[in-house]
């Protein structure tokens, strides 16, 4: 296990300790936790954005043209077909 020294405002550090009070862990479980939480979504995001990168744009828009035509189930239409629905 590795130690850091880090230093935080106090307003951050005062907002953490309060979090850990309330969640009942050691102010160092719950920065511990924030941290691996943090690095697991920016490793997600890298992911995404490398397969992303990978992706073709007009393969995908190939596959929507073949789609049919039709009108969605109710529930699934878009937010501004269900207000205006609602309208009349």
């Amino acid at each position: 296990m590795s130690t850091y020294p880090l230093r935080l405002a106090d307003h951050v550090m005062e907002e953490a300790k309060q979090a850990a009070a309330e969640d009942n862990v050691s102010l160092n479980q719950l920065l511990s936790a924030f941290i691996a939480d943090g690095i697991g979504h920016r490793r997600a995001i890298l992911s995404l954005q490398k397969r992303a990168a990978r992706g073709d744009v007009d393969a995908a828009l190939s596959i929507l043209d073949r789609a049919p035509d039709a009108e969605p189930d109710p529930g699934d239409e878009l937010v501004e077909e269900k207000q205006s629905s609602k309208a009349r």
